[in-house]
């Protein structure tokens, strides 16, 4: 049985401020749950027998075995996936410097909980290992953010900082900070590096003017056929997508530049 002080704990963590307050969040579903076992410490989890007895939870402080119907009443879920997991937050160190070396993510005021973990799960799949949120991005550990993430924060580094700030420094390192932009030029045919940081703006507005200013190499997914009618723009997770595969792709090939500057 679960108590009505966990219940509530559970239910609190809902809102940024309780998430904060308490240094946790929630974790739903055996693939999520199992991903973030390695790498974030569980606090209280939450399971069918059957999915207890499959996984190794004596780390855990705190393991309850309930029934589906105890699970559907704590669950965010309409349909609950065997277990959930209360986990400290991981406080990941920052440290610039080195940062632009390789391939990174910078994201401009993405709001849609889904849109962020789904560009998440997407820098995972490509290897991007550091994701740098704007400060006015939804909050990753969102449990909407959590659940579209698919594990992948047990990999991927999120960071907030003032990304125009930042952007502007690693700019004038030398790193190249793409953008998309409806007058950048062809990404299938431009000059990429095999490093630099891609900045993705926000679902309505795109990239705002100050990190804007900060963009030293303007992209453009063209449509097909080039010139024909169709929807105004991409999905921001779609067009992440798209812009990291074709960064990965040359690299594979061998067919980057090298450093732009």
């Amino acid at each position: 049985m679960v108590s009505k002080a966990k219940i509530k704990l559970i239910r609190s963590l809902e809102l940024k401020k309780k998430r904060d307050e308490e240094n946790l969040f929630l974790a739903e579903g055996n693939k999520v749950v199992s991903e973030l076992l390695s790498c974030f410490p569980c606090r209280l989890l939450i399971a069918l027998p059957e999915w207890v007895c499959k996984h190794e939870v004596s780390g855990v402080p705190e393991v309850l075995e309930v029934t589906q119907d105890e699970l559907n009443m704590v669950s965010f879920q309409k349909s609950p996936q065997q277990v959930l997991a209360v986990f400290e937050k991981r406080m990941d160190s920052f440290v610039s410097d080195g940062m632009g070396n390789d391939l990174l993510l910078a994201l401009d005021d993405i709001q849609d909980p889904g849109n962020l973990g789904t560009i998440l799960r997407i820098a995972d799949w490509f290897g991007i290992k550091h994701v740098l949120c704007s400060v006015h991005c939804a909050d990753v550990y969102n449990p909407k953010v959590v659940q579209a993430t698919m594990g992948a924060l047990a990999r991927v580094q999120v960071h907030y900082v003032d990304l125009p700030v930042f952007l502007g420094e690693k700019l004038a390192a030398g790193v190249p900070v793409y953008g998309t932009f409806l007058d950048g030029e062809d990404i299938y045919r431009k000059p990429l590096a095999n490093n630099g940081i891609i900045v993705m703006g926000n679902e309505g507005k795109g990239i705002s003017d100050a990190v804007r200013a900060c963009v030293s190499e303007r992209v453009f997914i063209p449509n097909y056929p080039q010139g024909a009618v169709t929807s105004e723009s991409l999905n921001v997770s779609a067009a992440t997508a798209i812009v990291c595969a074709e960064f990965r792709r040359r690299m594979s090939a061998g067919c980057t530049t090298g450093s732009v500057g």
